[in-house]
């Protein structure tokens, strides 16, 4: 379960980070105050779920001003009482660029614990954390929260369908790079309402958890906000789905 959970937070927060620079869009297309949840199915049982928001923040690094990004994510019903999940995450990056600067974590998953914290380096390709420091390949390497804010601000204008893009990301004391797939439109039915959206489908690697044939697959909205609506996977028993609950505090009405 805790492998399944990171390999879904990896899609929803990192689909549209590209491993190449590229340009964002004028002003970031969140704000504070936005608070977004998920929940996590398991075939029709809900096995865990999830609230990101944007919040404001005193702190600064290299005296420029930052955004707090901030996760909780737990199991829920049956799933709790067998592998309770009470995890937490805070990213902090510049207003501007939208790059971290800094994140952290403490994971409580059954009897696993983890306290991790990681400073990025951007200009000089290096993030520093807990268990030394780690050579980054380009100056956009992220977090799981950082990716997904950074992701949806970014100019994909000329994006065609059965382009390839990868992202670059810190995860588990490693640089890690995951390889998306745009896959083009589809209207998805949500509890936002029927939305056109923007369809993904990042690679996966088969083993305990995924099968050899296994697709995942993401959908995102075409409009301002692009807001991940819902994730789907094939695992070696059954199917997993990430559904989008609610969504507060939008820059953009939804559908626009």
């Amino acid at each position: 379960m805790r492998r399944l959970i990171i390999w879904i937070a990896v899609t929803l927060f990192g689909v549209q980070a590209f491993a190449q620079e590229l340009p964002l869009k004028k002003d970031p297309i969140f704000q504070e105050g936005e608070v977004l949840t998920y929940k996590l199915k398991y075939g029709f049982l809900t096995a865990a779920e999830a609230t990101i928001k944007v919040l404001g923040s005193d702190v600064k690094f290299d005296n420029k001003p930052t955004y707090r990004l901030s996760v909780d994510a737990q199991t829920s019903g049956t799933f709790d009482i067998f592998y309770k999940i009470r995890d937490h995450y805070d990213s902090y990056i510049d207003k501007t660029d939208l790059t971290p600067y800094f994140y952290q974590e403490n994971i409580r998953e059954a009897s696993y614990r983890r306290q991790d914290k990681a400073r990025f380096h951007q200009d000089d390709k290096k993030v520093v954390a807990n268990k030394g420091t780690f050579a980054t390949p380009t100056t956009q390497t992220f977090d799981l929260v950082s990716a997904y804010y950074f992701a949806r601000s970014l100019d994909i204008s000329k994006l065609k369908i059965g382009d390839k893009f990868k992202l670059n990301y810190f995860l588990g004391d490693e640089i890690s790079a995951l390889e998306i797939e745009y896959v083009g439109k589809e209207n998805v039915k949500s509890k936002l309402g029927n939305i056109r959206c923007l369809k993904f489908s990042p690679s996966i690697k088969p083993g305990r958890v995924f099968r050899k044939d296994s697709k995942l697959y993401l959908w995102i909205t075409d409009d301002g906000n692009r807001v991940p609506v819902k994730a789907q996977v094939e695992i070696l028993v059954g199917s997993v789905t990430l559904e989008i609950k609610s969504a507060e505090g939008l820059k953009y009405p939804i559908g626009s």
